[in-house]
């Protein structure tokens, strides 16, 4: 969770909505790395020369469950360097939420950029990839299992229709032999 709200109430919001547990509420953020503020987070980012190390980053993200006090910079940064990591073997896929002009940069950088319909900017919504219409965040839970679930239904089609047509050329063909039909 990226906000601009102070680090006190963005860890009572992230508790609330089961992103961190009570157990994780520790307030020496250095050491857990679960919630940071914008400063925070930018200074463990960087190297003496104040550029973004990536294998800096890399050790921070994975662990990051809420950034306060952020800037849209910092959103940015978060993207763009989460898409860049190479921690896993696998490019992670990104989504971003935002309804300001603010957030444009992430929701462009974003693999995938929900903006919201109702309180969203123009330039958010253009921004984005999908506008929810509802401003309701579990319209992107339902979207996604809608989507896995037609991805799914296709895969086992394609499987039946694969399976289906290779026992038809193989009864065919056994058929053929058995009769010894020729075709010319």
């Amino acid at each position: 969770m990226i906000t601009g709200d102070n680090i006190d109430t963005a860890r009572s919001i992230a508790m609330k909505c089961g992103i961190i547990n009570p157990d994780n509420n520790s307030k020496d953020t250095d050491t857990k790395f679960m919630i940071l503020d914008g400063k925070q987070f930018n200074q463990m980012i960087r190297n003496d020369s104040g550029e973004i190390d990536q294998d800096l980053f890399d050790t921070i993200w994975p662990n990051l469950r809420v950034l306060a006090r952020s800037s849209p910079m910092d959103k940015y940064i978060l993207v763009k360097h989460i898409i860049a990591s190479k921690i896993t073997s696998s490019r992670e896929v990104v989504a971003v939420t935002g309804d300001g002009t603010n957030d444009a940069p992430a929701l462009k950088m974003a693999d995938v950029g929900f903006a919201m319909g109702i309180a969203g900017t123009e330039v958010a919504k253009e921004a984005s990839d999908i506008i929810l219409t509802d401003d309701n965040f579990s319209s992107i839970i339902k979207s996604v299992i809608w989507g896995r679930n037609v991805y799914d239904s296709i895969a086992k089609f394609i499987q039946f229709q694969l399976t289906v047509n290779i026992v038809a050329v193989l009864i065919c063909f056994v058929s053929a032999c058995i009769i010894q039909v020729r075709l010319y």
